[in-house]
């Protein structure tokens, strides 16, 4: 057998995939871009637009293999109003889509796929469990909810499917909406939040991202949901406040009225001048906090890297970009 991953050169494929290949294991990489990476020593690689249901069908999955859908476009970059349902959906949605069809149709059975904890919307009780209602806020979320049903019809017709709900994931090479963040410190500036800053904010560690894809398939592939989040996370206020002291920088915090914030940036969104999207904005300030008990007592899994740790790892990065270095190793100390 061996483990194709569909998107497998993005952020958290090409991380599955040198963990499969440290195992010994057979890796086939299909993916619309192909960067300069040390796996390509040993795993193989083939061009594959998740959209042309053509390109995927012509992929070389065997009866036996594992697949993996990593395959997605994320909130980061910001789109227009008016532009995002063309660019979430022919891949998120229809990508996965063809991926599913054409697992069945080469005999596989097993398929680990990701989408988002912003399926859920608002908070209606915290922590969220795989079981909270499920409302998404814009056309990301609604793009993972409907390949998430997408995924149940599949399950029905023989396809083992884990599903994974990642918090906002970092890690080396990825930085997102943090550069505005880093920005903002790096110049001295006040660092607004949306609401008073009392309320968690809660990241997932790309290493273990992967790590839940390799132990899902360790597991046997059960027909589960499952959350992707730290442990234990701090308020804003404390997660931002120890960034400042750590780049030894001037800023502040600034606490705003969470519904004046919000407002303003609706309006912006309306007339198609976004400065944050809303899906993000407008949780900003709730306890969205997901819990991964189930995927803990499942398949034995935890989160290795906590919180504050991660995003000054991320910062340390952004930094030694600038000064030219390139990306910094990653050093997130291991959660508690």
């Amino acid at each position: 057998m061996k483990h194709v991953i569909f998107g497998g050169d993005g952020f958290v494929g090409r991380h599955l995939a040198e963990r499969l290949l440290n195992e010994g294991e057979q890796v086939l990489i299909a993916d619309i871009a192909k960067s300069d990476l040390a796996i390509y020593a040993r795993a193989q690689y083939v061009r594959c637009d998740v959209t042309d249901p053509a390109s995927v069908a012509k992929v070389d999955i065997g009866p036996d293999d594992m697949v993996y859908n990593m395959a997605a476009k994320m909130l980061s970059p910001l789109q227009k109003r008016k532009d995002r349902w063309q660019f979430f959906w022919p891949v998120n949605y229809y990508g996965a889509e063809n991926i599913m069809k054409a697992t069945a149709a080469a005999g596989a059975t097993k398929l680990v796929q990701f989408t988002t904890d912003m399926i859920y919307g608002h908070t209606v009780q915290s922590p969220q469990a795989e079981d909270h209602p499920t409302a998404p806020l814009g056309e990301y979320g609604k793009s993972k909810l409907a390949t998430e049903e997408l995924a149940y019809e599949w399950r029905n017709r023989g396809l083992n499917i884990t599903i994974f709900r990642p918090r906002l994931i970092i890690g080396p090479g990825r930085l997102g909406i943090l550069e505005k963040l880093f920005k903002l410190i790096d110049a001295n500036l006040p660092v607004p939040m949306i609401g008073s800053g009392k309320n968690p904010y809660q990241f997932i560690s790309v290493f273990d991202c992967a790590e839940a894809a390799r132990l899902a398939w360790k597991g046997g592939v059960p027909n589960a949901e499952y959350n992707l989040g730290s442990d234990n996370p701090p308020s804003v206020r404390a997660l931002l406040g120890g960034l400042i002291r750590h780049a030894g920088s001037k800023s502040f915090l600034l606490p705003t009225p969470a519904f004046a914030v919000k407002a303003t940036l609706a309006a912006f969104d309306r007339i198609n001048l976004p400065i944050m999207d809303p899906e993000q904005y407008l949780i900003a300030d709730e306890m969205c906090v997901r819990e991964t008990g189930r995927l803990k007592r499942d398949l034995g899994w935890k989160a290795e890297y906590n919180d504050a740790a991660m995003l000054i790892a991320a910062y340390d990065e952004y930094r030694a970009k600038k000064a030219g270095r390139g990306y910094a190793q990653p050093h997130a100390v291991p959660a508690e």
